[in-house]
């Protein structure tokens, strides 16, 4: 897995290492690739759910990068650029794959059918705030494929419904109850892991 790396990554510095890069400095490029490849690599992990896969996508995303870095042309943050490029990469994997997301029709219980209440697509506040970040991701990972997609591109990436309906192939209702639906499984595993965790401290202070 790929560790955290210390180096600047502010606008300019990203301005000035892409315009190199175009240029064809190598120096430049691999600086780029030591800046952006943990979010790169978080950002696959979370779309494919294995960590193998997430580490040849990364590796894929940026070989993406080398190729088309000449067709950046600033109009966007390189960050925004390069998280768009990474999030096509996944999508051309998992349709390579066939990865069949779960349909509209999908029938839930328990803890998702109680949020139909709830709009498709509204803020859900239940999700924000202080969560052990290490649980949420291993939460995010037992997602279905069109869940954890929906869940990430929305919730974590900051698209839009229209965007994401584009990007997968499917309609915006799709993409809101994908995200809904997601968010209330979300929700129960996290309720899940938070009394496992609960009852292990019990039984611990127990035998203290």
């Amino acid at each position: 897995m790929y560790q955290e790396t210390e180096l600047s990554s502010s606008p300019r510095s990203n301005r000035d290492l892409v315009a190199r890069a175009q240029t064809g400095d190598e120096n430049a490029f691999e600086a780029l690739f030591l800046q952006h490849r943990q979010r790169v690599y978080s950002l696959c992990l979370r779309m494919i759910g294995n960590p193998a896969d997430a580490e040849e996508l990364t590796q894929e995303a940026f070989l993406q990068v080398f190729r088309k870095i000449d067709t950046f042309r600033g109009e966007a943050a390189f960050s925004t650029w390069l998280h768009r490029l990474t999030v096509n990469v996944v999508l051309m994997r998992l349709r390579k794959k066939k990865v069949t997301q779960v349909s509209l029709e999908e029938t839930v219980g328990g803890d998702e059918s109680d949020e139909q209440k709830k709009e498709f697509g509204a803020a859900d506040l239940t999700l924000k705030g202080s969560i052990d970040r290490l649980n949420l991701e291993r939460a995010i990972a037992q997602l279905p494929p069109g869940y954890r997609q929906a869940f990430v591109l929305h919730d974590v990436q900051g698209y839009e419904h229209h965007e994401i309906a584009e990007m997968l192939g499917s309609s915006i209702g799709n993409s809101k109850s994908q995200l809904h639906k997601g968010r209330a499984r979300l929700r129960k595993l996290l309720r899940d892991t938070a009394r496992v965790r609960r009852g292990r401290k019990e039984l611990v202070a127990q035998f203290a």
